[in-house]
């Protein structure tokens, strides 16, 4: 229990967040749950106090309760939800991680899963439903009231990372000819509305998109005027079938905060809001780092089985190159013999062009990533990289020329360490932009593989340049 401060003798409760119990849900330092709220929560569970368990958990923000859930051990987690009952909310399973999601239904009733479904937004529902295998789907489905099944059944028909997927189908639908004020006595009236929504749209008989009127258009404006006179065209309308990193960045250009999304007979289907895309987003930006580091979707709840699996294949795919650069050195070993100093500097030579092309590599895989190379500047770009390359190489070039002069006395090798820092870094900043934009244009996904290409690029051209040339200088 938290305490501060003194009251009539006694120590005042700390303030609480979204708690009770006088405890503290997250530590204010660290942002992560607090130690002792944990603790209490974990005696609750051991203790079947299904009481105090409510009274500690109920009422959490759905983020909160899906840190609880994930900080407790496994066991634990199906106990909770028995405990809190009807009052577990199921939108907290949005925010776990996947494998913990998948676990908890594992162990959860059929019954108790489909009725906590019902009390959520179809895009939540979706989401929770659709990592689960096609059986276990189709029975929680089979438990829901005929229209629900039909509205979830129909956004899981659609493919996966869809706008269809992540739509919410809960929206409101206006015919045009209404005025203001029937628009705003439905909606005062009508108590199965969206919990949350920013506009209304406007649909003819056989439900097709006419157009949206916002809400604050709509607060602005006179009862007796019409709807159809206040309506403005849906120019950012998102198709059902269309790729939910294509709608993110949609949303981003034109500041959308919800967006129609409709079939291909231009009928409405549902609603994409502003929280889905921040969702989609952050889901694409992990998603990219971890194939630029060569772990494809793998998960920190992960077992070691899985992770091992996971990063296994690309770590075969360096070894081999590694062998490649290997050879290369193999090649030059009468030359390395006579000159050690040439072994000590062979790695700043391949570290400084591999490090540079990563720089390049990265800022490439992120403008393909948000579409921000074309035709118009693709050229432009390329010729900016390699000029960039060229002039940090020549820095460098007269750094390690002078260290390597001061270290080993010998001019000549400061010259030959120096070119080929030079070559390596021009080589690397062209590579580390042509290697994606290739990867791309042949419909591959340039943050998984353009590392491994661009790694050995950088490894074998830096031994073979530095080699050469001192083997070419020296006579060796």
């Amino acid at each position: 229990m938290v305490e501060t401060g003194t009251q009539n003798g006694k120590k005042d409760p700390a303030p609480r967040e979204n708690a009770v119990l006088n405890f503290v849900v997250r530590n204010r330092e660290t942002g992560g749950m607090a130690t002792d709220f944990v603790d209490a929560v974990l005696l609750a569970v051991d203790a079947s106090d299904a009481d105090l368990a409510r009274d500690l958990a109920a009422n959490l923000h759905e983020a909160d309760l899906a840190d609880l859930i994930e900080a407790i051990p496994a066991p634990a987690r199906t106990r909770l939800v028995a405990l809190l009952g009807p009052e577990f909310d199921f939108a907290a399973l949005t925010e776990v991680d996947e494998n913990v999601r998948l676990s908890l239904l594992e162990n959860l009733p059929v019954d108790t899963i489909a009725e906590g479904l019902s009390e959520l937004d179809s895009d939540d529902a979706v989401f929770i439903l659709e990592d689960l295998p096609i059986e276990d789907r189709v029975e929680i489905l089979g438990q829901l009231p005929a229209l629900e099944r039909l509205v979830l059944q129909r956004s899981l028909d659609y493919p996966e990372q869809s706008a269809g997927r992540r739509m919410q189908t809960e929206y409101i639908a206006v015919p045009p000819f209404w005025t203001i004020g029937q628009a705003i006595d439905y909606m005062r009236e009508t108590d199965d509305l969206p919990e949350s929504f920013y506009e209304l749209f406007v649909v003819d008989p056989s439900y097709r998109l006419l157009g949206t009127v916002a809400l604050d258009h709509l607060l602005r404006t006179k009862r007796p005027v019409s709807i159809f006179d206040i309506m403005g065209e849906t120019a950012h309308k998102v198709h059902a079938e269309e790729d939910q990193e294509k709608v993110a960045r949609t949303f981003e250009r034109y500041n959308l905060v919800s967006a129609a999304v409709v079939d291909d007979a231009e009928r409405l289907v549902g609603v994409l809001t502003i929280d889905d895309i921040v969702d989609v987003i952050h889901e694409e930006a992990e998603e990219d780092i971890m194939r630029l580091a060569g772990v494809g979707d793998e998960d920190i709840s992960d077992n070691f089985v899985l992770a091992v699996r996971s990063r296994f294949v690309w770590l075969l795919v360096n070894l081999l190159t590694a062998v490649l650069a290997s050879v290369v050195i193999g090649a030059f070993d009468a030359t390395i013999q006579q000159m050690v100093a040439l072994a000590i500097l062979m790695p700043i030579v391949a570290s400084m062009g591999g490090n540079a092309a990563t720089q390049t590599m990265t800022v490439t895989v992120r403008a393909i990533a948000m579409r921000e190379l074309d035709s118009y500047n693709v050229r432009r770009t390329i010729l900016r990289e390699g000029a960039v390359g060229l002039v940090n190489g020549l820095l460098f070039a007269l750094i390690i020329g002078v260290v390597s002069a001061v270290w080993f006395g010998n001019i000549a090798l400061s010259v030959v360490i120096g070119v080929a820092m030079i070559v390596n870094m021009f080589l690397a900043g062209l590579a580390g932009i042509l290697i994606p934009i290739v990867i791309d244009k042949f419909k591959g996904d340039p943050a998984i593989a353009s590392s491994v290409f661009v790694t050995t690029v950088t490894d074998v051209a830096g031994f073979f340049v530095f080699l050469s040339l001192a083997s070419w200088w020296f006579g060796i």
